[in-house]
């Protein structure tokens, strides 16, 4: 299975796709003459817009319901695996996906919208709507609805608890180990994702209206609280930051993380992120109640500079300014390039936020990162 899951990697996450995916935020960007950037201040009026209704949501839930698949486990574990692997560089390159990605997101919320149907009394659309209706291809629409059904039923949920739960084990201790015939598996991380999934069951069996009022309350106090914790470690050590970003910057383009693996990396968890050009976030954006499908394609277009620049770039000083990191190699013996902390602390995993706040708020930052 792990052969097999390289093997699949490998082809998806090759040099093609990930430069694909830069072309597409360019290609969006110049034929919408960068809205993301002429548009800005209309993206900010629009998320005080409340007109749900009874099948509908309102502007600012579609965007709470799709920060809160975009802001979590991306921001927290992804980052720290972007540096893990790429280097400080990869973070210079997960600002380029946003900010090109922006532009990606507008046009399919906005598609999303111009292409929902109301089904049941509720809104709903998509790409799979969208590729039947608009261009008649139905069965790309097919395609991407069973592909969605597994990513977003099996795969993507289960590297969130995954890294859920590696943050719970940081806190209290890995406890017993449960053999199982997927491996063993460690008991606080089994308790931890039991309680997860009763609470996330009571909330998705609610529907769309119940996902939304959960998270227009939960995900804006997530995101402040997590950026406040950032702000004060940066302005505790505020000498620190401008050499940090000329870090960033050099180290984007030079050999010490490796120039394709500060790009891959960069791009990689930029997309996993902010899901700009994922087709995700669509079915949040099709679900809003707006006067023009083009005003819920900026709202979304926000949300990716709320998570990737913002809160991706929070966790990013945290753990360069603290030096709570290490960066892999690219070798077979797993030498490291830089090594700041315990070669055994798992790269792909919130272990670097965790230790990065714990360096500043002692036993109290590893049980927020867990908690957000």
């Amino acid at each position: 299975m792990q052969a097999f899951i390289d093997f699949l990697n490998g082809v998806i996450w090759s040099p093609v796709l990930i430069y694909l995916c830069l072309g597409a935020g360019l290609f969006y960007s110049v034929l919408t003459r960068f809205a993301q950037v002429r548009h800005f201040k209309e993206m900010c009026s629009l998320l005080l817009n409340s007109n749900d209704s009874d099948k509908g949501i309102s502007s600012f839930q579609a965007l709470a319901v799709s920060l809160s698949g975009r802001v979590g486990v991306g921001n927290i574990a992804g980052v720290a695996a972007a540096i893990g692997f790429g280097g400080p560089g990869a973070v210079f390159w997960m600002w380029v996906v946003a900010f090109l990605g922006a532009s990606t997101a507008y046009a399919e919320s906005t598609l999303g919208q111009l292409y929902k149907v109301s089904e049941d009394g509720q809104y709903r659309g998509g790409p799979a709507y969208y590729f039947d209706r608009c261009l008649g291809w139905r069965w790309l629409g097919i395609l991407f609805a069973l592909s969605s059904i597994i990513a977003c039923g099996i795969f993507l949920p289960g590297i969130q608890a995954n890294a859920v739960g590696n943050a719970v084990v940081e806190i209290f201790g890995p406890g017993n180990i449960v053999s199982s015939s997927f491996g063993d598996v460690s008991s606080t991380k089994l308790v931890a994702l039991a309680v997860i999934l009763l609470v996330l069951a009571f909330i998705i069996f609610g529907g769309i209206k119940r996902i939304a009022n959960f998270t227009q309350i939960i995900v804006p106090f997530m995101a402040l609280g997590y950026i406040v914790m950032a702000l004060i470690v940066v302005f505790l050590n505020i000498h620190q930051v401008p050499d940090i970003f000329k870090l960033i910057f050099s180290d984007a383009f030079t050999a010490q993380a490796g120039f394709g693996a500060a790009i891959g990396w960069g791009v990689k968890r930029g997309v996993y992120s902010n899901e700009a050009g994922q087709g995700t976030g669509p079915h949040a954006a099709a679900a809003a109640e707006v006067e023009h499908p083009a005003q819920q394609g900026l709202v979304q277009a926000f949300s990716v500079y709320v998570d990737t620049l913002f809160i991706c770039t929070a966790t990013a000083l945290m753990i360069l300014i603290t030096q709570q990191y290490n960066i892999q190699g690219s070798l077979p013996d797993g030498q490291f390039i830089v090594q700041h902390v315990d070669p055994s602390t798992i790269i792909s995993s919130p272990a670097f936020t965790q230790m990065a706040l714990a360096s500043v708020f002692g036993g109290v930052g590893p049980v927020f990162v867990g908690v957000a």
